[in-house]
């Protein structure tokens, strides 16, 4: 998508009167009026679909490193025990799909559960990569444009997931 094509983030907030540009007390944070709280604190902002699972997170490890295999072993397991409540998929040793070494993927279904699952994984993480992708039904923009990383980055064989649904 080009920046031509973008849609403004302000879209129905056209008409809202000017936010202050005083400070907190702080004096470098804005301070913000009150108001309503954000639908997207219990529901997954459109397009993200929640029907199954609003995010996939894919946990890497690289395969050469025998510590890595172990600290993933044992990050499964204690997901497993800590977030019986998500989806937790087995632990593959190989590469599968679009991903290019071995992973394991967690489902979360909601906001909270997403943020608390983020948070936990950015100190439990260790060594390991995690691509974080929302569903959309677009598997290819879910996994390219969309997706967040956590670590190192790896190249996706994203090109099998053209015209793929979630």
């Amino acid at each position: 998508m080009s920046t031509s094509e973008l849609k403004s983030p302000l879209i129905g907030y056209e008409n809202t009167e000017p936010l202050p540009t005083t400070f907190n007390a702080d004096g470098k944070s804005y301070y913000n009026p009150p108001a309503p709280r954000s639908a997207a604190y219990d529901d997954f902002p459109a397009p993200i679909k929640s029907a199954n699972n609003g995010f996939d997170f894919h946990i890497y490890y690289h395969p050469g490193a025998p510590q890595e295999a172990k600290y993933a072993a044992e990050l499964h397991e204690r997901i497993r025990r800590e977030f019986p409540e998500l989806r937790i998929y087995k632990l593959f040793d190989r590469a599968v799909g679009p991903h290019p070494v071995p992973m394991f993927e967690v489902n979360v279904f909601t906001p909270h559960q997403t943020g608390t699952f983020f948070s936990w994984l950015v100190v439990n993480r260790g060594p390991l990569s995690v691509l974080i992708h929302p569903n959309t039904g677009d598997a290819y923009r879910d996994h390219t444009e969309l997706a967040t990383w956590m670590g190192m980055p790896y190249p996706l064989y994203a090109g099998m997931l053209k015209g793929i649904g979630h």
